[in-house]
């Protein structure tokens, strides 16, 4: 019998140094005031610098849980029978559904990144994800790696261009027996979500994460750039690899990896990063990926992307596209190297 020796569960998450995730409590203006809760299966916390004077603290949090369980159970959740998303899937191919404007961002976004990124990214990768082990079903542990023909059957339900989306008239249509997940990028919609509503109260300096997906703008008290710090690629207590200097930007920060969550079998390593476009588990090297950009869903969708296509490719589309990206990975002595786009390197820095 073939023998697992490990198997995790993964998450990205980032350490904020210097204030960190406290609420800092007193009566000096340079107090950060914090909201927390749990939303999409996860965690979030919001800091902010300076509050709206017009509303109470309770009323920005009724707000807030409100707007992000419409997203959650109402939109984006596959465990919520009635979500948005869940009575899609379950529609039948071919026959046209009406979205709201919400699902409709998202998919386009996801549409979007798909192509850029030649289908690295794919929302309806959620077949082959559960055949090897990596899904809401908890694999057996004497399980074999799926055989050729299981992951074919599978690949015949993979495919981001079997999604139509006629944003005009608020409709979807999937042309073949489909499932989308957006775990890859909702989260990182909801942060946006989040920040659209704190700019339209005044907070000018904010930072927001929810399930590792980050957005900040303006500095922390002390006119300080907020710091969020990368996880080193290890399956063991975190430790610090690089911090990042947000300078003051308004910048969202997004990251995946392939370390806390894989198996081993017979030697071999397998990875939840599975390629959409062969079907299996990706076999290079690199361990972690993350990216800077003006959107969290789109960093969020970008460093799942980045994981699947390897350093180099990777590097060359950041590169091309003036993406700030960051990639971690394993060189032949079994130590870390890492390698940064041009647009990354300036949040290295304190200097403006």
């Amino acid at each position: 019998m073939n023998e697992i020796l490990r198997r995790h569960s993964f998450s990205i998450t980032f350490l904020i140094v210097l204030i960190g995730f406290f609420f800092l409590s007193g009566n000096d203006d340079d107090d950060i005031q914090q909201l927390s809760g749990f939303t999409m299966g996860t965690s979030y916390q919001f800091q902010l610098v300076d509050m709206p004077s017009d509303l109470t603290p309770e009323e920005i949090s009724a707000d807030v849980n409100e707007l992000l369980m419409q997203l959650d159970t109402g939109i984006f959740s596959t465990f919520a029978s009635s979500s948005e998303l869940s009575r899609f899937n379950q529609h039948s191919a071919n026959v046209p559904f009406i979205a709201s404007t919400s699902l409709i961002e998202v998919l386009e976004l996801a549409q979007e990144i798909s192509i850029e990124t030649r289908g690295a990214f794919d929302i309806t990768v959620g077949p082959l994800v559960n055949l090897w082990g990596f899904g809401p079903v908890i694999w057996p542990v004497d399980a074999d790696v799926p055989a050729d023909a299981a992951i074919e059957a599978a690949l015949n339900r993979v495919g981001f261009r079997h999604l139509q989306i006629d944003a005009a008239r608020s409709l979807l249509v999937k042309t073949a027996d489909i499932t989308i997940d957006l775990s890859g990028i909702a989260k990182g919609y909801a942060v946006d979500r989040i920040a659209v509503y704190f700019d339209s109260l005044g907070v000018q300096n904010y930072f927001l994460e929810i399930g590792g997906e980050l957005k900040m703008k303006g500095v922390k008290p002390g006119n300080e750039s907020w710091v969020p710090a990368i996880e080193a690629p290890l399956d063991t207590a975190p430790q610090i690899y690089e911090i990042i200097y947000s300078r003051g930007e308004t910048i969202a920060v997004a990251g995946s990896g392939d370390y806390r969550n894989y198996f081993e079998q017979d030697g071999m390593r397998y990875s939840h990063e599975i390629d959409p476009r062969t079907g299996r588990p990706v076999t290079h090297n690199l361990a972690a990926a993350y990216v800077i950009d003006q959107s969290a869903a789109r960093a969020d969708a970008l460093a799942t992307a980045y994981m699947i296509l390897g350093v180099e490719e990777a590097s060359e589309i950041a590169e091309r596209n003036r993406q700030a990206a960051y990639f971690i990975y394993r060189d032949t002595n079994a130590e870390f190297g890492d390698s940064l786009s041009g647009d990354f390197r300036k949040y290295l820095s304190t200097v403006p």
